[in-house]
């Protein structure tokens, strides 16, 4: 194998870093697997605590890509025994923890879901659980570990610091999870770790883990975190901000077409590889219109996880939805709605009580939440905004009940 040279390689590898230690590290590492033709380990750890990945967690494994690219190796940790802690990172109160089964269901995924970005090759990609050498640890060799690491040393982490002088409990075992992170980088022999900003100090723990091994410290690149649809709060399922790597490609393109503008460079710099001076024209309004800048976003994304041709369909669906409203006030409803038929028990006189309907449409879960997409005036029907919570609503077959901008149902009155 011939890897490209090191200017060559440094030149894709820093695109869009918040921050490497250190490039000089990682320049002579380059050198050096070029000299002796060896790839470098390329290591990123995943702890399984939710079954699904959304574009946030992709930031990094597009990083790793590009190593893999590069003719570099892929070592994917997949944290089943971290889990049973959980990462306390950027966490204010410490996490429930996970049984064994969900640890089990969540990791099967993570493989397949990982597959979507990685090169899954065996001569491209290690997978390894980290129960593998946590798992069979005595007392002793935990203790031995936990004597690598000051109280001070853990209580200069920001997230413990605050919890410290807020008199936030912090259990011991989370005190462990950075030494266990760091522990799987002298297992796995890494060069480089890769991680978002959340990350930058369980990592920096692994150089200081592997130095005490005799081992060469691993490179750190922490990568920014995906800033979520919101435009303010890092994306995350539980804020409900997230765009997730198994929605259709409908859903995936109109949410990406839902982006700030603000946040635009953040997500065509992370989540394609678009060039950055090209990025720059994207971004800047008046040499591009923001939609069709967005439309290059989703296209190019969504293209990533769906077949191109399913994509040009979004493409074309929002368009005739979104656009052709916009030019002439007209409900445009997608060929592919489906019909429900109203349930006899939401009719209520001739017509259907409102929050009823709004459950039996799948809109919403429960009568509250129904009320909520009212309050924020999230529910439409033919085009026109359900004001009311209370009461009902005058409905006949053929009627278009709709929630948000891409949800839509065609209704079926007896």
């Amino acid at each position: 194998m011939s890897f490209a040279s090191v200017e060559e390689q440094l030149k894709v590898l820093t695109r869009g870093v918040e921050r490497i230690d250190t490039l000089d590290e990682l320049r002579h590492k380059l050198q050096r697997s070029r000299e002796t033709n060896t790839p470098l380990r390329i290591k990123l750890g995943l702890d399984p605590t939710a079954p699904d990945i959304h574009l946030g967690h992709t930031v990094v494994l597009r990083k790793m890509r590009q190593f893999q690219d590069l003719g570099h190796k892929a070592v994917l940790i997949i944290g089943d025994y971290t889990a049973k802690v959980g990462d306390p990172s950027g966490r204010s109160k410490t996490r429930p923890v996970l049984d064994d089964k969900a640890i089990e269901a969540n990791a099967k995924t993570y493989f397949e879901q990982a597959g979507k970005v990685l090169d899954t090759s065996p001569g491209k990609l290690e997978v390894r659980p980290n129960s593998e050498w946590l798992a069979g640890m005595t007392f002793a060799d935990v203790l031995k570990l936990a004597g690598q690491m000051t109280v001070g040393q853990m209580l200069k982490r920001e997230d413990f610091r605050k919890r410290f002088e807020a008199e936030i409990p912090i259990g011991v075992h989370e005190l462990l999870y950075p030494l266990m992170q760091g522990w799987d980088s002298v297992c796995v022999q890494s060069d480089v770790e890769l991680g978002g900003t959340d990350q930058t100090f369980n990592n920096l723990v692994g150089r200081d883990l592997q130095r005490n091994a005799g081992q060469h410290a691993q490179v750190v690149m922490v990568m920014p975190i995906l800033v979520g649809l919101d435009g303010v709060e890092k994306m995350s399922k539980s804020l409900g901000n997230y765009v997730g790597i198994h929605e259709p490609p409908h859903d995936m393109f109109g949410k990406l077409m839902s982006v700030p503008d603000g946040c635009m460079v953040n997500y065509l710099t992370l989540l394609t590889s678009i060039p950055e001076n090209e990025i720059r024209e994207l971004t800047n309004a008046s040499k591009t219109h923001p939609m069709e800048a967005k439309k290059r976003l989703a296209v190019g994304v969504a293209s990533g996880f769906h077949d191109r041709k399913l994509v040009e369909q979004a493409r074309e669906e929002w368009e005739r939805i979104h656009q052709k409203k916009a030019s002439t006030g007209d409900l445009v409803v997608p060929a592919d709605t489906p019909t429900i038929q109203v349930p006899e028990a939401v009719m209520q006189d001739g017509r259907a009580m409102t929050l009823k309907l709004i459950v039996a449409c799948g809109f919403a879960a429960t009568n509250s939440e129904a009320r909520r997409l009212i309050d924020e005036k999230g529910i439409r029907l033919n085009g026109e905004v359900v004001e009311e919570a209370t009461g009902t609503l005058a409905v006949k077959s053929g009627d278009i009940l709709q929630r948000g901008k891409r949800k839509f149902v065609r209704l079926g009155v007896l």
